[in-house]
């Protein structure tokens, strides 16, 4: 019964060995097995995530980029400012002269009314006069008139061309700006997934930069490119309104010319050969 007893109590303490030895070896090598996530503090995120925190942590391309950009928004202001004070001040002049021609008799009085303005009316004036000094008296009429008009369209034409200047630059910042912006922000997502690749982890503070100074990127591409094509049109608008101002004194000058060539060419009245004659008698 003893012997029983022995071989009973044996065999107990031999399972009790088996099961508390595995779960002992477990718990020693659980921390090595399970995965450890690494807290993210407060000193491992970005500091400055402003716009000139953003600039100056940026890839130096992006910073190129982003330079770029914001030198195109200054262009786009810049001629907004000087087109805008130009083109007052040259329909203010094209206003007037349509206004002087239209009140004149003859061109003799439109010259003399528009000899101390500029702009494109006297220019006009003085086409008409070099015309009609150029052309003998006994030319066709509508012969000095369709030259008169080849003169009058270059000079419109021009004028023209000199208030576009500056123009095709808001139209080409309009249509690439956005472009640029898309380069800077594909490249900053280039250099998140870099980090990422590099550091092995998905830590915020490696991706945060780069997608910050993606962005960034876009934001300036669009602050560049909206204002400069809507500037753009606004001009096209105005320069198309300037150029129909032209065209009216443009057309006030021939109709000018006509009455000079009809008045010239007109017979005399009796009424006024009868006075003539008296007073040489």
């Amino acid at each position: 019964m003893t012997r029983f007893a022995g071989r009973l109590a044996t065999a107990l303490n031999a399972l009790a060995l088996t099961l508390v030895l595995p779960a002992i070896s477990f718990a020693q090598g659980a921390p090595d097995a399970i995965p450890t996530i690494p807290a993210i503090g407060s000193s491992d995120l970005p500091r400055d995530l402003s716009p000139w925190g953003m600039f100056l942590s940026a890839d130096p391309l992006v910073k190129g980029v982003l330079i770029g950009l914001a030198f195109a928004s200054v262009v786009t202001w810049t001629v907004w400012l000087a087109k805008t004070i130009e083109l007052m001040a040259a329909s203010a002049r094209a206003r007037r002269a349509c206004a002087r021609l239209a009140s004149a008799r003859h061109l003799a009085e439109a010259a003399q009314s528009l000899v101390k303005t500029g702009g494109a009316g006297r220019e006009f004036v003085k086409a008409a006069v070099t015309e009609l000094q150029l052309s003998d008296d006994g030319m066709d009429r509508e012969g000095v008139k369709e030259r008169l008009a080849l003169r009058l369209q270059r000079i419109e034409a021009n004028h023209g061309r000199i208030m576009m200047r500056g123009t095709g630059v808001l139209a080409t910042i309009g249509a690439t700006a956005p472009f640029v912006g898309l380069f800077g922000t594909v490249w900053g997502i280039m250099n998140s997934f870099i980090g990422i690749s590099k550091s092995q982890t998905t830590n915020l503070a490696v991706v945060a930069p780069g997608i910050a100074e993606a962005l960034l990127a876009t934001a300036i591409g669009l602050v560049a490119a909206i204002p400069a094509v809507v500037i753009y049109n606004v001009f096209s608008r105005q320069i198309a309104s300037y150029r129909a101002l032209l065209a009216d004194a443009s057309a006030e000058v021939l109709r000018l010319v006509g009455r000079d060539l009809d008045r010239a060419a007109a017979p005399q009245p009796a009424s006024r050969r009868g006075i003539t004659l008296s007073a040489a008698e």
